[in-house]
């Protein structure tokens, strides 16, 4: 046997693992972006003479293309190929990222934001498609990369918080942005080097119905955001108003006759998956909303600089991480119904403690609920998961696991504009902040009502299980 044929299983042999690396840098940056902005708002606030509603923008122009893109682009990576579809989003993200680091003015960091929606939501997708066939004939070993690829994510929120806010106090918030051309040059390097997947050109994507959701959704977010700012008789926000109205019925209606529409609306008429996604979108709301408004307090009201903000933020992802590793086993035991309710009710209590915080009140005061909050959605976030699959027969478990995290991404656009109507008042960053947390509780409350009245207990989860296996 000559050299190169040795050679070539040694290769073939490492390919998974470096797809496995270039997926990872993908969707660290991805993650990185939005703990780090956060941190940076106070700061952009005052460099670029800011206004709250541009702050917000500055959030949802990201989330917003993002959550409205997620679903077609799932459609495109398996028409081009999910390593071309993967390069675009990582070339895309680093030229957006460094718009963002030269930008002049808010309106041009709004801008280059939503070109890191866009591009982020190619990205993702198509990192989990080039998985899936890297490790297609080996399912342990692919499910061990799923869990490294989403601890990759985990762990750049959490560095996210702490290199951040080091990063805007010694170099500026141009810097946080910058910071991502590097990551994303490593993982055009990886990805380079991996196989194509297979391409289905035959693969419709629905053009009519993508951009009547990115109006309705823009539509929808603009008019929460300017009506502060505006007030409710300007012709932006009735424009904006009428807009988001009439783009979602026509989304309706183009989605109920295409052949191969983005949101198949059959799926709606599951009611396990309906709770799930209202669920979702209730815990998504909630917590953007906290990280806003927090971000902002911590740092013009309490008097913290960016760094020491960062590290007020790690607690937030370590008891994620520590929650949802034993998510698991919760769902085994007792089932979604019991897994999704306690983690509802722990991010509820968590918002009613935070909304007794006093102006002067230490740390220690803080943490309680910066450590329950995030318990509560490492439970409660697997738990929709596994009810969205449970709900939905195998051959449309991806479609619906996309509809569930643009529903998440829709939530967290919701919850920075929500945020804003809360903290604009007379009472300044700490009445707001403690407004932002008794509406938090209250629609976490109903959610878990909600969810205690339509999903059956844990008795129907294991007997459906048996005769269905659950996709996690």
């Amino acid at each position: 046997m000559n050299a190169a044929a040795q050679a070539a299983p040694r290769t073939a042999a490492r390919l998974p693992g470096l797809t496995l690396l270039a997926a990872c840098f993908g969707f660290m940056v991805v993650q990185l972006d939005v703990t780090i902005v956060n941190l940076a708002l106070p700061t952009l606030a005052a460099d670029l003479a800011s206004e709250l509603p541009d702050l917000q923008w500055v959030m949802d122009a990201y989330t917003l293309m993002f959550a409205a893109l997620l679903l077609s682009a799932g459609a495109l990576s398996d028409r081009i190929g999910a390593r071309r579809s993967f390069l675009l989003g990582l070339g895309g993200f680093l030229l957006a990222s460094l718009g963002c680091g030269l930008a002049a003015s808010a309106a041009q960091l709004i801008a280059a934001r939503a070109g890191q929606g866009l591009f982020a939501a190619l990205m993702v997708p198509s990192s989990l498609a080039l998985l899936n066939h890297a490790f297609a004939h080996d399912p342990p070993k692919r499910a061990r990369a799923m869990a490294v690829w989403t601890a990759s994510g985990a762990v750049a929120a959490t560095l996210g918080s702490v290199a951040g806010g080091a990063l805007l106090q010694s170099l500026g918030w141009r810097s946080i942005f910058l910071v991502n051309l590097p990551i994303c040059a490593i993982g055009i390097a990886l990805a380079w080097r991996i196989a194509e997947t297979p391409r289905r050109p035959e693969r419709h994507v629905d053009i009519a119905g993508q951009l009547l959701a990115i109006a309705a959704l823009a539509g929808l977010i603009a008019a929460i955001i300017e009506l502060p700012r505006l007030g409710h008789g300007h012709p932006l926000v009735l424009g904006a108003a009428a807009t988001a109205i009439v783009c979602a019925l026509a989304f309706v209606a183009v989605e109920s006759r295409t052949r191969e529409p983005m949101l198949p609306l059959a799926l709606f008429r599951l009611p396990g998956l309906s709770i799930a996604l209202l669920t979702a979108i209730a815990v998504a709301v909630a917590y953007y909303a906290l990280l806003f408004a927090m971000s902002l307090y911590l740092q013009q009201r309490a008097g913290y600089t960016p760094f020491q903000a960062g590290l007020a933020y790690v607690p937030l992802a370590a008891s994620f991480i520590a929650a949802n590793l034993l998510s698991g086993r919760l769902l085994a035991r007792r089932g979604f119904r019991f897994a999704l309710l306690l983690g509802l009710l722990l991010c509820a209590a968590g918002f009613a403690w935070l909304s007794r915080l006093a102006p002067g009140d230490r740390y220690a005061w803080i943490l309680p609920a910066f450590v329950a909050i995030p318990a509560g959605m490492g439970l409660a976030m697997p738990a929709t998961t596994t009810l969205v699959l449970a709900s939905v027969e195998r051959s449309l478990s991806a479609t619906a696991a996309a509809v569930l995290n643009a529903s998440r991404q829709t939530g967290a656009a919701l919850g920075v504009a929500v945020c804003g109507l809360l903290l604009i008042g007379d009472g300044g960053l700490g009445i707001g902040l403690r407004t932002v947390c008794h509406v938090s509780a209250g629609v976490l409350l109903a959610a878990a009502v909600l969810a205690w009245m339509c999903i059956p207990g844990a008795s129907f989860v294991r007997r459906s299980s048996a005769e269905r296996p659950l996709v996690v």
